[in-house]
């Protein structure tokens, strides 16, 4: 193995612990990330340490479990202020809000899934709120779904490939089921899903493309599930499509 190998290897490791810390739990311990990884115990001990060294993680001394750090935090709000994702959309986040009264939300594609990078609140006083900087897969919900759609197919293939998580009992798990719905995303150009990634959710989503034409994220109207109905969906998707060609046209692309 060359240094150069090696070298490339190890940042890998360290990327994929960080990146650990946005699927779930706030907190974890060494056991648990050897495990997801695939890692020897020492060798994510040793990751760790250097992390809390300079402050990307920190250690609670009574359960042993780590969480992110400040310098982490500091990566995080750099990141969020500079997003030209973002802000390219916070104005017809807002604008959608406004026409549907449901919560509007901007997602951006990470490897291996998605996070919430935004999201402008309904009016509604039962509405629906996400959870901002968490990953998510691809396979649960029309956000998910509509990002999918458009990977390269080599990409979507090796994630449809993969073990996919029920979130829900209305997750759509079965490879085939999701290319025929993958299928019909890419007909109709939006995703529309009923309690696939949270029981008693419901959205309809478009994707976004950046200036290279390659699907970057995605934007949505979320709510309760009884308010996201089939005549819902059919009056807002057109305004979710319309403002995801918005946004694409302002990153570069021509839409």
């Amino acid at each position: 193995m060359t240094e150069s190998t090696s070298g490339t290897e190890a940042a890998a490791r360290v990327a994929d612990v960080l990146l650990l810390f946005t699927d779930g739990p706030t907190t974890l311990g060494v056991s648990h990330i050897a495990r997801e990884l695939g890692l020897s115990k020492a060798v994510v001990h040793r990751i760790l340490r250097s992390l809390a060294g300079r402050g990307m993680v920190t250690l609670d001394p009574e359960s042993r479990r780590y969480r992110l750090g400040p310098s982490a935090a500091a990566l995080g709000a750099r990141a969020y202020g500079d997003s030209d994702l973002r802000f390219s959309a916070v104005e017809l986040l807002r604008e959608l809000r406004d026409k549907t009264g449901e919560t509007a939300t901007l997602t951006q594609l990470v490897p291996n899934g998605r996070v919430y990078l935004d999201q402008v609140e309904g009016t509604h006083e039962i509405k629906m709120t996400v959870e901002l900087g968490r990953r998510f897969p691809l396979h649960a919900g029309g956000t998910g779904k509509c990002m999918l759609a458009y990977l390269p197919v080599a990409t979507r293939e090796r994630l449809l490939g993969r073990r996919l998580t029920a979130m829900t009992g209305d997750t759509v798990t079965d490879p085939d089921a999701l290319r025929a719905e993958l299928d019909e995303v890419r007909a109709l150009g939006y995703a529309s899903s009923g309690g696939e990634r949270q029981a008693d959710a419901g959205s309809v989503a478009a994707p976004v493309f950046g200036a290279t034409g390659d699907v970057i994220g995605a934007i949505s109207v979320c709510g309760p599930r009884y308010r996201i109905t089939p005549e819902f969906v059919a009056e807002v998707a057109p305004l979710v499509v319309e403002a995801a060609g918005r946004i694409t046209r302002r990153l570069g692309h021509p839409g």
